[in-house]
């Protein structure tokens, strides 16, 4: 990791994070493919589950499950982007709580130390050391309980650096960021394959592997005329989980259930 061994803080970039993830087409891309995957694959119609949400930012996953009638606990180090995210929570009845993942068995209530559904979205990228992070959120999901996993694709990475014409950078493969400052480029992308791996020793099953924004981040500057929002959402739909598109998604999202 070039010598950079802390985890990405979050403080004091709430108001940039807000403008440049969500603020923007591809962050509401993101969105909604992981709402329609999330919809697809997870029981959420089924009876309120209990849902942790692991370093859920600004609230937005949170807010929406709470919506559909589940009880949701927001757990957020970065207390910046808890006051953000309390302005959309107010009326939803999602709980919050300041704490890291590495912080959740000691903060959480003793009789709250599982969940039907652990969400965790475009956090471990952002971690100096993801699989032994990861090792410590997995214990919170129940047996027979679901993970929701979604991070920061380091083949897409990659390739969208040979696409950019950073030839140099790709062949040395000094591609993740370093953490420092306010820069939005994580400092551990992952590969599938081995996240999927990860989750399969742990006593996981894939139920689902997507490709976010397998289009989206490759398209030419000028577009033609049938080149609409609603046509790459199209798109991004049909071929999200089909091979071999969606390793290269921006993001992958693997919904699994502990056995």
């Amino acid at each position: 990791m070039s010598g950079w061994q802390q985890d990405k803080s979050f403080q004091g970039l709430a108001a940039k994070f807000a403008r440049n993830i969500y603020g923007t087409p591809k962050g509401r891309l993101r969105l909604k493919i992981l709402r329609d995957r999330m919809l697809a694959e997870l029981p959420l119609d089924e009876a309120p589950l209990l849902v942790l949400d692991a370093g859920g930012g600004l609230g937005q996953i949170s807010a929406w499950l709470a919506r559909k009638g589940h009880q949701v606990l927001l757990a957020e180090p970065a207390e910046e982007m808890l006051d953000y995210a309390a302005r959309r929570l107010r009326r939803s009845g999602v709980q919050t709580l300041p704490a890291s993942i590495q912080q959740l068995a000691e903060q959480l209530p003793e009789n709250q130390q599982t969940f039907d559904l652990v969400a965790c979205h475009a956090v471990l990228e952002w971690l100096y050391q993801p699989r032994a992070t990861l090792e410590e959120l997995l214990p919170r999901v129940k047996a027979g309980g679901w993970l929701s996993l979604m991070f920061f694709n380091a083949d897409a990475l990659l390739f969208t650096n040979v696409v950019r014409g950073n030839w140099q950078r790709a062949l040395d493969g000094n591609l993740q960021g370093k953490g420092k400052g306010s820069r939005l480029t994580p400092i551990s992308p992952l590969q599938p394959l081995e996240v999927i791996s990860w989750l399969e020793a742990a006593g996981f099953a894939i139920h689902g592997k997507t490709g976010v924004r397998v289009f989206n981040d490759y398209l030419r500057l000028q577009l033609p005329p049938e080149a609409r929002g609603e046509r790459l959402l199209q798109l991004e739909k049909k071929y999200c989980q089909q091979e071999p598109y969606w390793r290269l998604g921006r993001y992958v999202l693997l919904h699994a259930q502990k056995n």
